[in-house]
């Protein structure tokens, strides 16, 4: 498939440390790409690169076929950038705002107009494009964030935390809008965000960033049997008593990679399918099950565990 970002060995250093490190990005066209990693470990210096807000000490960074350090105006036309604390004129109203935007990419009033109009109807904010900024609530604010990335019908676009700070059912409607506008339009996104549960409601692959370095990539899928062990899975098993002999029947199961125990429920990580095993051995040593389900690997889970054992 067409790739709409790739970087190749992309390296950035401030002053001998390293910020970035040989970094090896290929996002597809129409993907959303959830882009993760702790404070500090070389997103926002990634999406500055990207832009072609500042050069890489080495590399390459190419979006939409451009290069982002030898043609940056040309990348900027074609990318989208929500950033994470986004700021608009309070005292201009919706509609003015993005009219300025507009005029700042080369869109004529004439043909932005319309274009207003459909972008506002689009994140569910026609009828209040009137009313000035300042009165907006944060969610709205996020949403009109998406308008101005909409005006100009990017290829490219890059959301860094847009869900920070808004209540679950705007945080909601703003997922379900960057779903529908990379479907819709084949919109390329790159998802930067710390709620990991949002990340993998809607991203298609996930790449896990730590000290500059790509540490893991691929889908949820993909990344919970790397840590699980191929075709392995999690077992949630709660038992009546949790016995030290029990405890022992189970972690001596061929096939039981992990146990941890917390109260009366064990947790299981697998090379396969073992829940038939898990509650034979539990019945030969006299516990009751009171519950018992496999399951995959949430990101979450997935994340921590690449940090723990970095």
């Amino acid at each position: 498939m067409e790739l709409v970002v790739e970087t190749k060995n992309l390296c950035k250093y401030y002053d001998g440390v390293k910020a970035v490190e040989n970094l090896n990005l290929r996002i597809r066209r129409g993907e959303i790409y959830g882009f993760l990693g702790p404070n500090g470990a070389g997103k926002t210096t990634t999406i500055l690169m990207l832009l072609g807000l500042t050069e890489p000490t080495s590399g390459e960074v190419r979006v939409c076929g451009h290069n982002s350090t030898r043609e940056p105006l040309e990348v900027k036309r074609l990318t989208g950038y929500l950033p994470e604390n986004v700021g608009f004129y309070e005292d201009l109203t919706a509609r003015e705002n993005l009219q300025y935007i507009a005029r700042l990419n080369g869109i004529p009033d004439r043909e932005s107009a319309k274009k207003i109009d459909e972008v506002l109807e689009r994140v569910g904010l026609l009828e209040v494009a009137d009313w000035r900024v300042g009165k907006f609530s944060r969610g709205m604010k996020q949403r009109l964030g998406i308008a101005d990335v909409l005006i100009k019908d990017p290829l490219f676009a890059i959301l860094d935390e847009p869900t920070t700070g808004i209540d679950p059912e705007g945080a909601s409607q703003i997922l379900k809008l960057i779903v529908e506008m990379s479907r819709e339009r084949n919109m390329t996104v790159l998802l930067a965000s710390h709620l990991l549960y949002q990340v993998q409601r809607i991203c298609d692959r996930v790449g896990i960033i730590s000290q500059g370095k790509l540490v893991a990539e691929g889908t949820i899928d993909e990344l919970g049997s790397k840590i699980t062990g191929q075709s392995g899975s999690i077992v949630e098993v709660e038992v009546s008593e949790l016995t030290p002999d029990l405890l022992q029947a189970v972690k001596r199961i061929k096939g039981v990679r992990e146990v941890e125990s917390s109260g009366n429920t064990l947790r299981l990580v697998c090379d396969g399918d073992l829940r038939a095993e898990i509650s034979q051995a539990i019945a030969e040593k006299g516990g009751t099950i009171l519950g018992l389900r496999g399951r995959i690997p949430t990101l979450e889970e997935i994340y921590l565990r690449y940090f723990r054992e970095g």
